[in-house]
């Protein structure tokens, strides 16, 4: 659930009201009253101005200094939102490690979710006849 929360906070909560004209109390009001981040990372990242200082702000945070670790803007370079997709498939694939718990329903549904995101991922780098991109997708199992 914590991946959930990371992913709120930061992008919905952060990235995405960056070019806004959403009022600094309005942006607070997106995050999640709980995490890692809550309550003194939420107050920086409330006043972050670009990318680059939500980054700073995310590498002062335990969990979150590898979340940039290979994230950028180049042709090979994956996405904030990729890192996050990546770690959610990593946490439903331990859900399958376990014996006698209803997660596994819950993790297969969002693993076939992924697995979906995939094949649309290789269909449009297939129809836009973008092959050097294909194999940008997330990898299950």
């Amino acid at each position: 659930k914590q991946w959930y929360q990371r992913r709120v906070a930061i992008t919905a909560g952060t990235i995405n009201s960056l070019r806004t004209d959403l009022l600094k109390d309005d942006i607070e009001n997106l995050y999640p009253k709980c995490g890692i981040l809550f309550p003194e990372g939420l107050k920086y990242l409330k006043n972050a101005e670009d990318r680059e200082e939500v980054r700073r702000i995310c590498e002062r945070f335990g969990p979150y200094k590898d979340l940039y670790n290979g994230v950028g803007d180049g042709p090979n370079d994956k996405t904030l939102e990729d890192k996050f997709f990546e770690e959610e498939v990593k946490m439903l694939m331990l859900s399958f490690e376990q014996q006698f718990h209803f997660g596994v329903f819950y993790a297969f549904v969002k693993l076939k979710e992924q697995e979906n995101r995939n094949i649309v991922w290789i269909a449009e780098c297939i129809a836009q006849k973008n092959k050097n991109k294909i194999d940008n997708y997330i990898p299950i199992f």
